[in-house]
């Protein structure tokens, strides 16, 4: 199939507090657009103030898809994501709105991008929970040893402190003999489902972490504490996959006394920082994105005007 003859699917990213959120609900009213979230934690339920999620009136009356879709227990892999997504931009499509993808996790947007065919069936629980003791046992970098004499490549790209993907990729390899790393290359010469429009917005680092900075504290004066007690309550403790995530367990370490108040404050506020580096080094990796430096326009009413003039170019009525 022709490129052009693709559907327009839009796609807005970068790195957490760069102020996707808005600007993708701000555009969807413009271009009568619906909203897929590409948020790895956004996706569960009950999880609001530490995944910084748009509330009812932020929406505007714009249709969010992938948020709030699961329990905090349950798994949610990115073959499940690319899944729930192409099932939503299929239905927005199918009503004459314009889809559009908005978020920051890296590995949902290529999942996306390039097509990405997993394994679904791969799934190896009990391998999962050695290496998740082991790595409890012995520290995680013992277990990211392991991918390294395995897959190199993989290795390099996955932070050891990233226990769940460092295990699949792992795990893929167990199964398949074959690295992951190979998997996801045969994967992205696949042709893209979509003609997708990316557009991303960036600035500068000094900027970036002090809205960072702002957000956690925002967080904390909305009740994030009282977030996470509510959700021991419900019965998700430190095991549960949701409860692992930033924002989740430095509160709930504060919450069982093994760090004070200020120090989980302190490390949310640094992993943060480093999570958005991170998220800053993958988009950079991506090719043919419409970057937008936000520290270079008046406003959100400029960079939006951007954004439409660049879809524009692909045919969008506005």
């Amino acid at each position: 199939m022709e490129l052009e003859k693709l559907e327009n699917v839009i796609i807005i990213i970068g790195p957490t507090a760069s102020g996707k959120t808005k600007l993708s609900i701000e555009l969807a009213k413009e271009v009568d657009g619906e909203i897929v979230l590409a948020d790895s934690m956004q996706v569960y339920k009950y999880m609001d103030i530490g995944t910084a999620k748009p509330d009812k009136e932020e929406m505007a009356g714009v249709r969010h898809y992938l948020i709030n879709e699961i329990s905090p227990d349950e798994e949610f892999s990115v073959a499940k994501y690319q899944q729930y997504a192409y099932r939503y931009i299929e239905e927005i499509l199918k009503k004459d709105c314009i889809p559009i993808v908005s978020g920051g996790t890296g590995l949902y947007i290529n999942s996306l991008i390039y097509n990405i065919e997993f394994a679904d069936t791969i799934c190896d629980w009990k391998l999962r929970e050695r290496l998740t003791k082991e790595a409890e046992e012995k520290g995680n970098e013992y277990v990211h040893n392991k991918l390294r004499e395995i897959d190199p490549v993989a290795a390099e790209k996955i932070h050891m402190n990233n226990l769940k993907r460092v295990i699949r990729a792992i795990e893929v390899f167990t199964y398949t003999n074959k690295p992951i790393s190979i998997h996801q290359d045969e994967s992205t010469k696949r042709a893209p489902k979509y003609n997708y429009i990316i557009m991303g917005l960036r600035l500068e680092r000094k900027r970036l972490y002090e809205n960072i900075e702002k957000r956690v504290d925002q967080m904390m004066e909305r009740g994030l504490v009282d977030e996470v007690k509510k959700l021991i309550e419900m019965g998700y403790d430190k095991s549960t996959i949701a409860m692992q995530g930033l924002g989740y367990k430095e509160i709930l370490s504060y919450i069982r006394g093994e760090i004070s108040k200020e120090e989980a404050v302190y490390i949310l506020k640094r992993d943060t920082r480093r999570y958005a580096k991170r998220q800053i080094t993958w988009f950079k990796r991506l090719n043919d994105v419409y970057w937008i430096d936000v520290d270079d326009v008046e406003g959100e009413k400029e960079i939006l005007e951007k954004m439409k003039y660049h879809i524009a170019r692909y045919g969008i009525i506005l």
